[in-house]
């Protein structure tokens, strides 16, 4: 029997990333508004340098679930608005590290801070335990695909 709750249709939007989009699209606003010269998709590359710093592109692929075209894309990008440096691993040469400039690491604390501010505002009035409940369905829904 069918575990779907959702009227056709209600599912994909909701589960593929409504919530997700509105607070992406929140947040870009806020970057623009404080004129950070990042799209959130960078972002979201150097949120994971800010977490450990020197990770293999490969690394980033799988924290930021994308492909390889995409990761050095971004990369590319965020080479040329000097925020991340490549250099190649003292182990495997074909492998390049990716490093923060200081630059990346002066933006760290305003860009959380817009990041935390934005998911407030994206959680009002939401009861903390509602909030554990969706955490927990979300990972048993990532957990059942992957």
């Amino acid at each position: 029997m069918s575990n779907n709750q959702f009227r056709k249709g209600e599912l994909y939007s909701f589960i593929t990333g409504k919530a997700s989009t509105a607070i992406a699209r929140r947040l870009q606003k806020k970057f623009n508004t404080a004129e950070l010269n990042v799209t959130i998709e960078q972002w979201s590359v150097l949120y994971h340098l800010w977490k450990q710093d020197g990770i293999s592109q490969q690394e980033l692929c799988n924290a930021t679930f994308r492909d390889k075209p995409s990761i050095t894309r971004l990369v590319d990008n965020l080479e040329k608005l000097q925020l991340v440096k490549r250099v190649s691993s003292d182990a495997d040469r074909r492998m390049n590290l990716i490093f923060l400039t200081k630059q990346a690491q002066k933006l760290q604390e305003q860009s959380m801070g817009l990041a935390e501010e934005t998911l407030n505002e994206a959680l009002q009035g939401v009861p903390p335990e509602r909030i554990e409940i969706c955490k927990e369905v979300l990972q048993i829904v990532y957990d059942n695909l992957k």
